[in-house]
């Protein structure tokens, strides 16, 4: 092995019995201290946060070092800047009838539907949510009859 490294069998010898550097020790040191916050912030925060709050703890290191050291432990932070584009509309495409001719006022209970979705992200994926209902005396039902919301307050089914 060591001819096909081109390195001598001394050399070797010499580089396993060596002990670590001081960047490799103080690495460990830091490595723990960055699982210990990462840990704390409940597995949200960074090497931004994971470098400033370092920082403030009197801990002299670059953010690249951390985002390096996080790294190796495959520890991530949470982003909360998360966007979900719409869906895009075809420009040849026809658009559907609007049947209700944003006239939301009904003369008359259960004349009128409305839906709505929202995304919603999870550590495993994106959850899609729809909700559909309509509005009836006293309040907006859900497609199986359980009232939802009234008036001004709402309630859970």
């Amino acid at each position: 092995m060591c001819r096909v490294l081109e390195v001598s069998r001394s050399g070797y010898y010499a580089w396993l019995g060596r002990f670590p550097s001081r960047r490799a020790r103080e690495d460990v040191r830091l490595q723990e201290r960055v699982e210990a916050i990462h840990a704390r912030s409940r597995g949200t925060y960074g090497a931004p946060r994971i470098h400033a709050e370092l920082r403030a703890e009197g801990i002299r290191v670059g953010r690249k070092r951390v985002a390096r050291l996080m790294r190796e432990a495959r520890l991530e932070g949470v982003s909360r800047r998360w966007r979900r584009g719409t869906t895009k509309r075809d420009p040849e495409a026809e658009p559907a009838a609007d049947l209700v001719e944003r006239e939301f006022t009904v003369p008359a209970p259960d004349r009128l539907g409305v839906a709505d979705i929202t995304y919603i992200p999870t550590g495993e994926g994106t959850l899609y949510l729809a909700a559909g209902g309509t509005r009836s005396a006293g309040g907006w039902w859900d497609g199986r009859w359980r009232r939802i919301c009234g008036g001004n307050s709402c309630s859970r089914p």
